[in-house]
């Protein structure tokens, strides 16, 4: 089973190295890992070139970009120029962050789960991030929800949802889209997975609207928006978060966003959203 590897990396100098040294120790190489350098101003570049040299199937891309850091669309734009450079000879694709620490049968095993399962359309395992000298689970979503540092997709399943949105909101609505299609999603809790960076690290006062703005582009509708935002703001431990992400998604609504979902997409996600909403409670 073939894999192409797509990292975007911006000021990853600490990091992509692991990240890249994990990769190259698979059980199961991939075909391609390409490392797209984004407005890097550090020793990201340099670190790469050096894998680059002596691994074939490892590539670089320097891209240029805005030095602003805005969740989703940099990300899925820096992701896009990657995948424009790789051919179609592929039959998983993934997007990784560069702050990830891969255990060696990390791909092995999401092979064998994609060879079991035909209508299996995503996989992965879990982010743990260290606290206190302790590795422990990053527990920010759900545990049947892959997280946006470590996707990875079946061909099949990648092209029917029309490939990755270069919004905030890409690495949820890949899931309900890939779900609105049939198709299965996976995470598998034996997979750790060394997340260096906490997530949102690097966040910054601009991008404090764009969760709600998100979840008014997936068609979420306001209480299904007012659940999502006081869940995860409390996951975080700021209930301020909670106030710019409803901000954000009536922003988007007068603004007239323009909307990543089709309404019969839309009607399925939320009826998808009320139905884990209901189940939790009859728990």
């Amino acid at each position: 089973m073939n894999f192409h590897i797509i990292i975007p990396a911006h000021n990853e100098e600490a990091y992509i190295g692991k990240t890249l040294a994990s990769l190259v120790k698979q059980t199961l190489l991939p075909k391609a890992v390409v490392v797209v350098n984004d407005n890097s101003s550090d020793h990201t570049e340099h670190i790469c070139d050096d894998y680059a040299s002596k691994y074939e199937w490892i590539s670089v891309i320097n891209a240029t970009s805005s030095n602003q850091h805005l969740p989703g669309s940099k990300i899925i734009q820096a992701f896009n120029k990657g995948l424009e450079s790789l051919d179609d000879n592929y039959d998983i694709i993934c997007k990784f962050d560069a702050d990830l620490i891969f255990p060696e049968h990390y791909l092995e095993t999401l092979a064998s789960h994609f060879n079991t399962n035909k209508q299996l359309g995503m996989a992965s395992g879990f982010c743990y991030i260290e606290k206190n000298n302790t590795w422990i689970l990053e527990n920010l979503t759900n545990k049947d929800h892959i997280r946006g540092a470590l996707k990875a997709y079946r061909k099949d399943c990648f092209k029917q949802i029309g490939q990755l949105k270069p919004s905030m909101g890409w690495d949820t609505v890949d899931e309900l889209l890939a779900k609105y299609h049939g198709w299965d999603i996976l995470t598998d809790e034996s997979l750790h997975v060394k997340h260096l960076k906490p997530t949102g690290q690097s966040y910054n006062k601009a991008s404090k609207y764009l969760q709600g703005e998100a979840m008014y582009k997936m068609r979420y509708g306001f209480w299904i928006t007012l659940i999502s935002a006081l869940k995860l703001a409390y996951k975080k431990g700021k209930f301020r978060l909670f106030r710019d992400y409803m901000s954000g998604y009536f922003r988007a609504k007068s603004n007239k966003t323009d909307i990543l979902v089709s309404k019969d997409e839309g009607k399925f996600i939320r009826d998808l959203r009320w139905k884990g909403i209901f189940n939790k409670f009859q728990k």
